[in-house]
């Protein structure tokens, strides 16, 4: 009997330090470990906080992280003048206390902007720049010096080609609502690394271009802009030469880049709510490994075509299939993550390991 409780003792310590061996291990080989600049995962707090597997991967393999939705401003002022700041306290808090950048998305962006503020906009339209002023003046100063960089103007530029997007910021105050708020952001903090994001950028050379011109406008009247981001949704089908272009000629500006929201599908949409295409209908072995290669491509491309000064980082849109956005938004099933529905990395995890860790 004495003997059979010792050798039950003695399996459960085995056990134990088998598993810590193996944490450690996982922590040491997670892709924060491997990579020369920070990696990121945009998610929901909420999601994080109820569930413990999935903050012990976002710990080994993270450190930097967005809020995919909290810091929005319809999350933060949902009526005039009333401010909500407990998810972005619970977001800093959870940055800090495992030693995470914290990254701002994001201050202007027509699909967050509240109905009210439209409503008021249309009827007042001197009010909006007045609005724009205090809302980020009061949320980048709030936390100056905790929030390390911002999207401050996110997707300004319509879908596809050059042509601005008819927001109600840019129908009321006209272009000049972008340098604004960029000049706004940098007087509330002047230490923030602030950026310009969009989508489809890293293959439509119409908008690709707009961008840059936008950006080189803005240099030329001394509006602070440090970053362009690339939200790099992209598909299977999209050339690898093309997004290395793409990067080539956003990294020859100076500025800092981020792959701002990265994640890869394999079916198709046209950039529209509900708007996606089923070609397939099951995830493949073959397909598993081609998704593997295109994560790791993207990798190498960013490490070996922007400088490392200008590296800013790395961010998964989520990163497991079973919290991905592509499903729902638009309407499709899809596997666009490294982490599949039951939190197992898939062979993109170790691809894009692979693309942190092999020599150029």
């Amino acid at each position: 009997m004495l003997f059979n409780k010792i050798l039950k003792i003695t399996c459960v310590t085995l056990l134990l330090l088998v598993m810590h061996a193996c944490n450690k291990k996982q922590k040491e080989n997670g892709l924060k470990a491997n990579a020369e600049f920070p990696i990121g995962t945009a998610i929901k707090i909420e999601t994080l906080n109820a569930d413990f597997e999935l903050q012990d991967l976002q710990k080994s393999n993270f450190n930097s992280i967005t809020s995919a939705s909290d810091m929005k401003m319809n999350r933060i002022i949902e009526s005039e003048g009333v401010y909500k700041w407990s998810r972005i306290d619970g977001i800093l808090n959870y940055a800090q206390n495992n030693n995470q950048r914290l990254f701002g998305h994001n201050l202007i962006w027509h699909s967050s902007t509240p109905k009210w503020v439209e409503e008021k906009a249309l009827k007042d339209t001197l009010w909006l720049a007045g609005f724009m002023k205090d809302y980020i003046t009061t949320y980048v100063g709030r936390y100056k010096g905790k929030v390390a960089g911002w999207d401050v103007v996110n997707e300004a530029f319509e879908s596809a080609g050059g042509a601005m997007r008819e927001t109600i910021w840019y129908s009321v105050m006209g272009k000049d609502y972008i340098a604004k708020a960029f000049t706004y952001a940098h007087e509330a903090d002047p230490n923030a690394v602030l950026f310009y994001n969009d989508f489809n950028i890293e293959r439509d050379t119409l908008k690709l271009n707009a961008t840059l011109k936008l950006i080189e406008d803005l240099r030329e009247k001394n509006i602070p802009i440090h970053g362009l981001g690339f939200q790099m949704h992209i598909r299977m089908d999209i050339p690898d030469e093309v997004i290395a272009n793409a990067l080539k000629k956003a990294a020859d500006t100076g500025l800092k880049i981020h792959l701002s929201e990265v994640d890869i599908i394999f079916n198709t949409h046209n950039d529209t709510q509900y708007g996606g295409e089923q070609i397939y209908t099951e995830l493949t072995d073959d397909m598993k490994k081609a998704q593997a290669e295109k994560y790791k491509n993207l990798v190498k491309m960013y490490r070996s075509i922007v400088p490392k000064a200008q590296q800013y980082g790395i961010t998964f849109w989520d990163f497991t299939d079973r919290d991905s956005w592509i499903d729902g938004f638009f309407s499709i099933t899809d596997w666009p993550t490294i982490y599949d529905d039951n939190l197992q990395p898939k062979p993109a995890y170790f691809g894009v390991l692979e693309g942190l860790k092999e020599e150029l």
